[in-house]
């Protein structure tokens, strides 16, 4: 009786230490993706879209794009276009006035929380945390918009500069130091599609650190300011 006791103990073990751990499915079929209207969103297979995401309607989604957990990208009332090699990190909202278009040129970053509503964002440009672009601005290449910058309705932003404030001011220009590390801080996000494919797995939490947990993650990038 009691090696019966055991062996079932072993067995149910075993059984919840292979669920504590299951890959991810990539195909989508558990994922918050609708069709509206006739249309169905369009994603390369290169890229990654967090199963908490929701993605709505005409939303067409390029090669090595990262969208993130919470992030809204609704297409109900126009297109949304996600060009290659951008992200759109976690609890952003992309969505349009009834009628227009949103356009994500190629390498384009979004911080965390940021809003864009009906505006078009240029090539390698990047928009800080929960920054708001509204309806008809335009910011463009290579621009860098601050946290928290509020950018008006229909303001047109020149190629390469520096954008904060609410609302928002031009400061400057952007450098090519600045710009390189921008670019470089994109092609992090870049992997991390392949990444959060290969590595990331739903898991239950542990009650305590394990003895032979893994060293801290190396510093791979840093602040700006660290960069100085």
């Amino acid at each position: 009786m009691v090696d019966l006791f055991i062996y079932f103990s072993s067995f149910l073990f075993v059984l919840f230490k292979k669920s504590n751990c299951k890959k991810i499915n990539y195909e989508y079929n558990n994922c918050m993706i609708y069709e509206f209207n006739g249309y169905k969103p369009v994603i390369h297979p290169s890229s990654f879209v967090h199963k908490e995401a929701t993605i709505i309607g005409n939303v067409l989604i390029g090669k090595d794009v990262y969208i993130g957990p919470g992030a809204s990208l609704r297409g109900d009332w126009g297109q949304i276009t996600i060009e290659d090699g951008c992200n759109v990190q976690d609890n952003c909202i992309i969505h349009i006035f009834p009628g227009k278009d949103v356009v994500l040129q190629e390498n384009a970053h979004i911080g965390h929380g940021a809003i864009i509503h009906g505006a078009n964002i240029g090539k390698n440009s990047m928009i800080g945390m929960n920054a708001v672009i509204m309806d008809d601005a335009n910011v463009g290449d290579e621009c860098i918009v601050g946290v928290l910058c509020f950018v008006k309705g229909e303001m047109q932003i020149p190629n390469r500069k520096v954008v904060v404030g609410n609302p928002a001011q031009i400061k400057g220009d952007v450098s090519d130091e600045m710009l390189n590390w921008k670019t470089k801080g994109t092609e992090l996000y870049q992997e991390l599609p392949n990444e959060c494919k290969t590595l990331m797995n739903e898991c239950q939490p542990l009650s305590e650190i394990e003895e032979n947990r893994k060293e801290k993650q190396k510093i791979t990038f840093n602040t700006w300011k660290k960069t100085k």
